[in-house]
């Protein structure tokens, strides 16, 4: 069946009761409605794997120019240079090919004895605790921590930044759509303004030092230094990117680990396992699983035609529970060797995709040296709701009273 409509079927983004479990309706989505229209909020949507895969690297159909949130996209709102999630090329390439040293092995190998001392300071208070909260304990901590790091801000800063990321993402009810304008995007970049100007005068070696001494290469060949404008923005794209998605990591794989304790009794006593987990949570339980895109000239799937201008979600965490690419999608399987689309395909492939994986191996291997066992407390767990991030908001996690070990490295 290729038809856009099927008899009751209806997915929203901004529908919390579809939010918190979206796999049967997205199933139905492949099987009923492939290339699927929502007249509500005037979107179209691809669910199925060869689709999606087709669809996210092919920039000259599907713009990433206007947003590639769909609040963003909805609201019309000018988006700014240098936010490098929102733009095509060949600009793209230009803000690409200069962020991409932030995420260099050099740098991942020179953060990782940080991180994993965060982690000694922020879980070891936890041991002889009956209960924590996952969230909020550790896992909300961690990744601006990290891009902490990398950018030169000092810990006592950090919450605060993520908080305002938080603030603009979040939806506060199943009807609403994030306002989105020109002055959110204003106030996202000048949380960083007073640190830039410190470290213009103080440098070190840190990204944003990085960033104050970089210059860009223009279409005429000319080469300049980046205007003040571009650093704040830039490092507002490096601190927002990758702090939502990779706390939500951190929630699925205690959720689904504490699902499944023999596999986690497996990963405990092999902690070789550690990355396929990562993977195998990743690609069930993308935290980034809908993508939104502008459509720049009208194109066909499944026998029929997406209008240029329309709005299209491009929902990748549909296609990584696609049966036709993967066998018992439903079933999660730390020995899976498949591959997913969570850090989405082609020229917009996450740049801190190695990042993400560096902390969530770290995570997993912090937890389990503490505690080996653990369950959930679902009945004090709430989920968080954006249109484009699903994860937990709050995970208590109930671990045997008297089990587990300060780590060695505190």
């Amino acid at each position: 069946m290729t038809e856009t409509h099927a008899v009751d079927l209806y997915y929203d983004p901004y529908d919390f009761e579809i939010d918190a479990n979206p796999y049967p309706v997205w199933k139905r989505l492949r099987d009923e409605a492939p290339l699927y229209y929502n007249d509500k909020h005037d979107f179209y949507a691809l669910s199925r794997y060869e689709d999606v895969a087709a669809a996210l690297p092919d920039w000259e159909t599907f713009r990433s120019g206007r947003g590639t949130v769909a609040d963003v996209i909805f609201s019309g709102a000018e988006i700014p240079p240098g936010i490098i999630l929102w733009e095509d090329p060949p600009i793209h390439d230009v803000h690409r090919k200069l962020l991409a040293k932030v995420f260099s092995p050099r740098r991942m190998l020179g953060i990782e004895s940080q991180v994993r001392n965060f982690c000694a300071r922020a879980l070891d208070p936890m041991v002889g605790a009956r209960e924590f909260d996952v969230i909020a304990d550790f896992g909300a901590l961690m990744p601006m921590r990290t891009i902490g790091y990398l950018l030169g801000i000092p810990e006592a800063d950090q919450a605060a930044i993520r908080d305002s990321t938080d603030e603009v993402l979040t939806l506060t009810d199943d009807t609403t759509v994030t306002h989105f304008d020109e002055l959110t995007f204003e106030r996202s970049i000048e949380v960083f303004a007073e640190y830039i100007d410190w470290r213009a005068e103080h440098p070190s070696d840190d990204l944003m030092t990085e960033l104050l001494n970089a210059e860009v290469e223009e279409p005429d060949g000319t080469r300049r230094r980046l205007t003040r404008t571009e650093v704040l923005t830039y490092t507002s794209t490096v601190a927002g990117a990758g702090n939502e998605t990779t706390t939500r990591l951190i929630g699925f794989m205690a959720q689904l680990l504490a699902e499944h304790p023999d596999q986690r009794t497996q990963i405990a006593a092999e902690p070789a396992l550690i990355p396929r987990a990562v993977e195998e949570t990743l690609r069930f339980e993308a935290p980034s699983p809908v993508q939104a895109r502008y459509v720049a000239r009208d194109t066909r799937f499944h026998d029929r035609t997406v209008p240029e201008g329309s709005v299209i979600l491009i929902l990748n965490g549909s296609a990584n529970r696609d049966e036709r690419r993967f066998p018992e999608p439903d079933r999660f399987d730390i020995h899976r060797n498949a591959g997913h689309l969570s850090f989405g395909h082609g020229l917009h492939f996450c740049l801190g995709a190695s990042l993400a994986r560096l902390e969530g191996r770290i995570a997993l291997e912090e937890l389990l040296r503490r505690w080996p066992e653990w369950e959930i407390d679902y009945d004090n767990a709430a989920r968080a709701h954006t249109a484009s991030v699903r994860g937990w908001a709050r995970l208590p996690m109930i671990v045997p009273s008297g089990r587990g070990a300060p780590s060695r490295s505190s």
